[in-house]
């Protein structure tokens, strides 16, 4: 049963790293790996001197970063509203509701967005209609990062919040009648008991979710953003996108992808080794 998924694995995440070795050559196509000229960590010292890359470097930081926090508060309060929620069927139905659009991809999402979002779209008409200016909001740098990360937990935050929905059903129903005894309300159960008990999951999924804190997001900024807001929506993969395959600097886009994936890692270390620390929680 694990045959199939292990080849997958192989062949799409573990051959390709080979290419890794482009990241320290001047790679020429016709050239090819074996014939490219060895350059050592030059491409990685291009990095940092290029004047995009700290910009570049905090806006992937700062989208991730928003989408992780204000992705897993949104998802952890809908979880909670659920579980307090007496009536299955209206929970079921609002669950299936909530979680559909994260099977939708960013190209219809990205649609959709744009017509709602268009100069004569029907977000600005309802502002003209109360007396506002239209706005190009995909178009503006002071609207299009929250666009981003709003529309992002919009799509996420209901699948998400299964996870926290299945942790509360391990939660034994005693603790809440004992609660009740002593004359705790709904607010009570859910600070005193609800989120304590689910506290590990938290600690699990925001551990999981940092080694992704540079992943702003590919496929959302590629099919929403114009030159016009790089300078808050351009990120790593747009960045090694354009250098890499557009312009054709495939040694200078591999360093860049590289860097991004040893941060990252060493994220995730980090806040595992956090996890065991202040949580006593381990996750292997």
């Amino acid at each position: 049963m694990l045959l199939p998924g292990m080849i997958m694995l192989i062949i799409f995440s573990l051959v390709p790293m080979g290419g890794i070795v482009m990241a320290f050559q001047n790679f020429q196509a016709p050239k090819g790996i074996w014939g490219s000229e060895f350059i050592g960590l030059d491409n990685f010292r291009r990095i940092l001197l290029l004047p995009d890359s700290r910009q570049i470097m905090f806006n992937t930081v700062a989208i991730a970063v928003s989408k992780l926090a204000l992705g897993m508060l949104v998802a952890v309060a809908f979880a909670v509203l659920l579980n307090e929620c007496r009536t299955t069927w209206f929970k079921r139905s609002v669950q299936t509701i909530v979680y559909l659009p994260h099977f939708l991809s960013w190209v219809i999402l990205a649609v959709m967005f744009s017509n709602l979002l268009s100069y004569s779209g029907p977000v600005n008409q309802i502002v003209a209609a109360l007396g506002g200016e239209p706005v190009m909001y995909l178009v503006s740098n002071d609207w299009f990062r929250p666009i981003v990360i709003l529309s992002d937990v919009w799509k996420e935050f209901g699948y998400s919040a299964i996870v926290y929905v299945a942790a509360m059903t391990a939660i034994n129903p005693d603790l809440y009648e004992a609660a009740s005894m002593d004359g705790a309300n709904r607010w009570h159960k859910i600070v005193s008991i609800t989120l304590p008990s689910i506290l590990p999951t938290i600690i699990l999924m925001t551990t999981l979710n940092m080694g992704k804190v540079l992943d702003a997001g590919f496929d959302q900024i590629y099919n929403l953003y114009s030159p016009l807001v790089y300078e808050t929506g351009d990120i790593i993969d747009t960045y090694v996108y354009r250098v890499g395959l557009i312009n054709m600097q495939y040694s200078f886009g591999t360093a860049v992808g590289l860097f991004k994936s040893v941060i990252s890692f060493a994220l995730l270390v980090v806040s595992y080794r956090l996890a065991i620390r202040f949580a006593g929680y381990r996750i292997f």
